[in-house]
């Protein structure tokens, strides 16, 4: 990411979860009890919703457990107060925060149906090192209709860590992808539970943005998540992205190789047993120490990143394979699909000067200067934006969403690009993260008491497509503008803009097409 960029990506982040400690200071002290196999919750209803809250779904991760797949909860006698958010897991965010993080929350209509309601899992974004589930109520989806879940998972060098002693200690276990194991492990728990709640476990819907969105990804290929979902929605996936060249996974020596430089870092010069045995007398408070998303996402523009700190690992159980192979060769769960990208989304890379930039381009340095500066006017960090986060965040969609459709599964691809009218004046286009208020029907996350008429007829408009697509696997409806399933040979994108939404040819197709040659060209 350009660091001029960084900023905005946390606002992004940041800004949603403001004003969300009004709306729960102002929830009842009772609400419905529900029976899960762990034990009793009781939640709390405001109007049309239910919700439930910091409810364990995998036993706490500290001491002996940390850096272990998830473990099981311990039932609990009597009945758990899940009214209140559990703590984030651990992150350099100076937030409520805790090592003792494995909850999960769930929103429901308050007023019971005759028959099952499809279920959507949230998976929060944050580079995998930052994000908590209290920055996303999930309400206003669940009046639509829908039990929605979200979980806390671990991120960071405490989920994502791959020291060869862990292996050595526990061989059977999956190691190293220790935040993709929670969030298997919560939809585990959502097979199990969710039908208590009033959700259907087979009709479940993941979706996520950024890292959540890469961690649609994981799922989607690995055969560890093989029938935990039947839809899946990818909000500008990253880390890693259907692209091996962009945002690649590590592999797993190359990880193993980290986790001992780090643990060097810390003045321990051990291996084996005690070098895990010194590792988990670490406060979990030092092990996040310099690991916070402006510097991880720094390192991963200039190509050296974070010591210890590796994201998503290829260690042939859980990640076998690069996710573009599988998608390559339709062994991706064979789920409909709903696929997109931000018309100012997120870049990954560095470039000093234009002439450096257009260079990345080789022998289509010409064509892409033409493309993308054909008066020579734009600034280099206008530059920058434009075509980091074409080759990051966007073509990288649009080529899973060839690769899906080749395997002749359901799948829509969108645009988004509408801007808060509020913010017209300064931005130009949709910043990583910020469709998020539309798509959970949030439009004043960001503006708070600015936001208009449009910013929320956006909101309903939105979110309906997604819970539609949620509860069918097809975001249509006889309400809204007709979403066309993607056709690689038809020029035809569907467009959330500041006129509407819009069905139009791809205005960056001739950007991303010319991603595409490059790519060949690197091969």
């Amino acid at each position: 990411m350009h660091r001029s960029q960084i900023p905005s990506a946390i606002f992004a982040c940041s800004a949603l979860a403001i004003g969300i400690g009004v709306a729960l200071a102002s929830q009842p002290p009772l609400g419905p009890v529900v029976h899960t196999e762990d034990g009793d919750v009781s939640g709390v209803t405001v109007g049309p919703v239910s919700s439930f809250k910091g409810i364990p779904y995998a036993a706490p991760p500290v001491r002996a457990f940390r850096w272990r797949a998830p473990q099981a909860v311990e039932s609990w006698k009597g009945t758990l107060d899940a009214k209140a958010f559990g703590p984030s897991c651990m992150q350099a965010d100076p937030i409520p925060k805790s090592e003792d993080c494995l909850t999960l929350n769930v929103w429901r209509p308050s007023t019971p149906s005759n028959k099952p309601l499809p279920v959507m899992v949230w998976i929060y974004g944050g580079a995998l090192v930052h994000g908590n589930t209290p920055q996303y109520p999930l309400d206003a989806l669940a009046k639509q209709g829908v039990v929605l879940v979200s979980m806390n998972y671990r991120m960071g060098r405490l989920g994502f860590f791959a020291h060869p002693a862990l292996a050595q200690e526990t061989p059977k276990e999956v190691h190293g992808n220790y935040g993709y194991l929670d969030q298997q492990a919560a939809l585990r728990w959502v097979q199990n539970n969710i039908a208590a709640f009033g959700g259907d476990p087979k009709q479940v819907t993941i979706f996520g943005e950024s890292a959540g969105g890469g961690s649609v990804i994981v799922h989607l290929t690995s055969p560890l998540s093989k029938g935990l979902f039947q839809r899946a929605i990818l909000q500008s996936p990253g880390i890693p992205t259907a692209r091996a060249q962009s945002l690649p996974l590590t592999e797993e020596s190359a990880a193993e190789q980290a986790a001992v430089a780090y643990t060097r870092s810390l003045g321990i010069t051990s291996d084996g047993p005690a070098a895990l045995a010194a590792l988990r007398k670490i406060s979990a408070d030092k092990l996040v120490e310099g690991a916070g998303a402006p510097q991880v996402l720094a390192g991963l523009s200039s190509g050296k990143p974070v010591i210890g700190v590796v994201g998503a690992i290829r260690d042939g159980r859980l990640l076998v394979e690069p996710p573009e192979s599988v998608f390559a060769a339709g062994r991706q769960a064979r789920v409909p699909i709903m696929v997109g990208a931000n018309s100012r989304d997120l870049g990954i890379g560095e470039a000093n000067s234009k002439e450096e930039l257009f260079a990345s381009f080789g022998t289509f340095s010409p064509e892409a200067r033409k493309l993308y500066d054909p008066k020579g006017e734009l600034t280099l960090d206008e530059l920058k934006q434009q075509v980091f986060a074409d080759k990051t965040l966007v073509e990288p969609a649009r080529h899973l969403a060839d690769m899906v459709r080749g395997s002749g599964e359901a799948v829509y691809l969108y645009r988004f690009s509408y801007v808060a009218e509020s913010q017209r004046s300064r931005l130009s286009g949709t910043l990583h993260g910020f469709e998020i208020p539309y798509t959970l029907n949030l439009p004043s996350a960001i503006v708070k008491d600015k936001v208009t008429a449009d910013d929320k007829k956006m909101g309903q408009v939105a979110s309906a497509y997604w819970v539609a697509f949620g509860k069918t696997g097809d975001p249509n409806d006889v309400a809204r503008v007709k979403w066309p399933l993607y056709d690689p040979v038809v020029d035809r994108v569907i467009n959330f803009t500041n006129d509407g939404v819009i069905v139009e040819p791809d205005p960056l197709k001739k950007r991303l097409d010319l991603v595409v040659k490059i790519r060949g060209q690197q091969h």
